[in-house]
């Protein structure tokens, strides 16, 4: 098989769930295509060199939340748009079952909502475990952090979750 023809499986395979990783991530979706088409570039010229040390679904992962990231760091995004600062989160222990009450009770877009109003670091694993159902090695080896990194951002990011919400005076059940 040619390059050109995995390129092709990897993006009728991977192009939606990309553009919606990056999306999640960046806020845009004209922005969240171009990322896209500039992390297939990045596959293809990297084909050669995959190492398979991590299925290619973590890879391109990978190099989407880099070429995010990257986004985000840039001039024109930090001088052209508003960036998110980490809400004060109140220092309480974690309710283990708070994504399943809070999803319950509300529609996937009232909780995306929510979870785009987060801050870049914690969205992506929000992102990645929750709506990719990545597990936390995996998460580890997209954000090519150790798995108590990501364990750690999973329980802040939940956190910051919960603060979102109760500055919006919802309840915890």
């Amino acid at each position: 098989m040619t390059n050109e023809a995995v390129l092709e499986q990897l993006m009728r395979e991977y192009g939606e769930k990309i553009i919606q990783l990056v999306y999640l991530i960046v806020k845009d979706r004209s922005m969240a295509e171009d990322i896209t088409q500039e992390v297939f570039l990045k596959a293809f010229r990297g084909l050669r060199t995959f190492r398979a040390e991590s299925n290619m679904k973590t890879w391109l992962y990978r190099i989407a939340i880099n070429e995010s990231n990257k986004y985000l760091r840039s001039w024109s995004f930090k001088h052209i748009f508003s960036t998110f600062k980490k809400a004060d989160v109140p220092d309480r222990e974690d309710d283990e079952h708070v994504e399943d009450a809070v999803i319950g009770k509300w529609t996937k877009e009232q909780v995306a909502e929510r979870v785009m109003a987060m801050s870049p670091q914690y969205r992506q694993v929000i992102v990645l475990h929750y709506y990719e159902d990545l597990r936390i090695k995996e998460i580890a080896q997209v954000l090519n952090v150790s798995e108590e990194v990501v364990r750690t951002k999973l329980s802040r990011a939940r956190k910051q979750f919960r603060a979102l919400l109760e500055k919006e005076g919802l309840e915890w059940t």
